[in-house]
C-alpha cells in the first residue's frame, strides 16, 4: 500500500521521535511505500527552527522524502506562514497514494490535497491538527488575520473532501471546533504516541542509564526536558525541590535554558547537588534519560515528550490542562498551581505512595492509547484497516 504524509505545514524533522517521522516509519514497518512531501523548514541541533535545501532522499527506515522550496514569487518571511509549494499535485499523481495524511491543517497545500481526493474518491484524506490556544493565534495578528482570515478559509473549502481531522488533544478539539467552526462530527481524537517499552528492554536501560548517572536503585530520580522558557516553569520546580531537603531526590534537566529564565536556574541549579544539567539531547538519549527516571515533570505547558514519558514508564507531574486528563489515571498529578510542586515532592520523597505501580500505570496508558503501531493503522483505508484487525482477532485466538 502506497501511503502520502505531506509535511507542508506540520514540519518533517529528520532524525527525530516527532509524530510525522513515527507514523511515517511506522507505515514503512508495516511494509508499506511511504511518500513523504516536506517543506524546507527544519530545526538545527540545537532544536531552534533552521531551513535546508530542497532535495530528494530517503529515510532510515526507508520512506523517500521529497523537500519542496517555498513558492518563489513570495519573500521569504511571508512563504513561510501562506505555506505555498509547486509541485504537490505532480508528486501526488506519480506517486498514486493509496491514503493521504496531510499533517498540520493550517497552510495553503490542504487545497491541494483536497483537489486530489475529489478527483480520486478511493484515496482517503485524513488531517491531523497540532494548533490550539496555548501554541498558537496568541498575536492579534496571528489569530485574526493569518489564522481567521487565511487558514480558516483554507479549511472550509477542504472539509468536503476530508474524511476526518485528527485532533491530537482536547484543546485542538476546541479549537478546530470554537474558532475554525468545524463540526464535531468531523472531529477525532488522535494522540501524539510513542513506542512503548518491552518491560525486559526497559529495565536493561533503566539499569544502564542509571549507573552512567550516578543514580543509586534507592534514589528517585526526577527529570524535566525541552526548552525551558517561564511557561516551563523550571525555576518553580528547582525551589520546590529545594523546599524538600530528602538526599534520596535527584532531578536531571535535559534541554535549553532560554534567556527568560537562564540566570535564576543557573543559579538554582549550582545551589542544589542533587540537580544536574545535561544540555541539549538528541531523541535516543532523551528516550535513555525517561527509561531511568522514576518521574517526568512538566509543570508548565504542553510537550511530546509526555507521551515517550509514558512509554518509558514514567510517574508525571503536568500541569492541569484539559489535554492532559486522558494521560493520568492513578499514574501521576495534574497541578493547578506551581506552589503544589513542595506538596507532590513531599509525598514522593515521604515514600507514602508506590512509584512502582504508578509506573506501570503508565506503561498500560501507552500500550492502550499511544502505540504508533496502531495508530498509523488508523489512517489507512478502511479495508486494510478491517484485515489488520481481523487478523489481530485471529491472532488472539490461536
Amino acid at each position: 500500500m502506497r501511503v502520502a504524509h505531506i509535511c507542508l505545514s506540520s514540519f518533517f524533522i529528520d532524525n527525530r521521535a516527532y509524530q510525522e517521522n513515527e507514523l511515517a516509519a511506522a507505515h514503512m514497518e508495516a511494509g508499506h511505500d511511504v511518500l513523504v512531501i516536506a517543506s524546507t523548514h527544519v530545526h538545527g541541533s540545537d532544536g531552534r527552527r533552521a531551513f535546508t535545501e530542497p532535495g530528494d532522499y530517503r529515510t532510515q527506515e526507508g520512506a523517500r522524502v521529497v523537500r519542496l522550496p517555498y513558492h518563489p514569487g513570495i519573500p521569504h518571511a511571508l512563504a513561510k506562514s501562506l505555506r505555498i509549494h509547486r509541485g504537490v499535485y505532480r508528486l501526488l499523481e506519480t506517486f498514486a497514494p493509496h491514503t493521504i495524511l496531510f499533517h498540520g491543517m493550517c497552510g495553503w497545500e490542504l487545497l491541494t490535497a483536497a483537489r486530489y481526493r475529489r478527483n480520486h474518491p478511493d484515496v482517503p484524506l485524513f488531517v491531523d491538527t497540532h494548533t490550539d490556544f496555548l501554541t498558537s493565534a496568541r498575536s492579534v495578528t496571528s489569530k485574526w488575520i493569518l489564522h481567521y482570515m487565511y487558514y480558516r478559509p483554507i479549511v472550509h473549502r477542504a472539509l468536503p473532501w476530508i474524511d476526518k481531522i485528527l485532533c491530537i488533544s482536547t484543546l485542538t478539539e476546541d479549537f478546530a471546533r470554537d474558532f475554525y467552526g468545524i463540526p464535531r462530527e468531523c472531529l477525532e481524537f488522535y494522540p501524539l504516541g510513542g513506542r512503548p517499552q518491552p518491560d525486559e528492554e526497559l529495565e536493561r536501560r533503566r539499569i544502564s542509564k542509571r549507573a552512567e548517572l550516578g543514580v543509586g536503585e534507592d534514589e528517585i530520580l526526577l527529570v524535566q526536558t525541552g526548552k525551558q522558557s517561564a511557561k516551563k516553569r523550571l525555576p518553580e520546580a528547582l525551589r520546590a525541590l529545594a523546599a524538600v531537603p530528602e538526599a534520596r531526590l535527584r532531578m536531571v534537566i535535559a534541554g535549553l535554558l532560554m534567556d527568560d529564565v537562564r540566570t535564576e536556574v543557573e543559579q538554582l541549579i549550582s545551589n542544589d547537588p542533587r540537580v544536574s544539567f545535561l544540555g541539549w539531547q538528541n531523541p535516543n538519549d532523551i528516550e535513555e534519560l525517561l527509561c531511568a527516571a522514576d518521574v517526568y515533570l512538566q509543570p508548565g505547558s504542553q510537550s511530546s515528550t509526555l507521551q515517550t514519558s509514558l512509554c518509558c514508564g514514567c510517574a508525571v507531574i503536568l500541569e492541569n490542562l484539559r489535554s492532559h486528563e486522558p494521560y493520568i489515571a492513578g499514574n501521576g498529578w495534574l497541578l493547578g498551581a506551581p506552589s503544589e510542586l513542595t506538596r507532590v515532592f513531599q509525598r514522593i520523597a515521604a515514600a507514602d505512595l508506590d512509584l512502582d505501580i504508578m509506573r506501570v500505570r503508565s506503561l498500560e496508558i501507552a500500550r492502550k492509547c499511544l502505540d504508533y503501531e496502531r495508530l498509523a493503522q488508523r489512517v489507512l483505508p478502511e479495508q486494510e484497516t478491517r484485515m489488520i484487525r481481523e487478523s489481530e482477532r485471529a491472532g488472539r485466538r490461536v
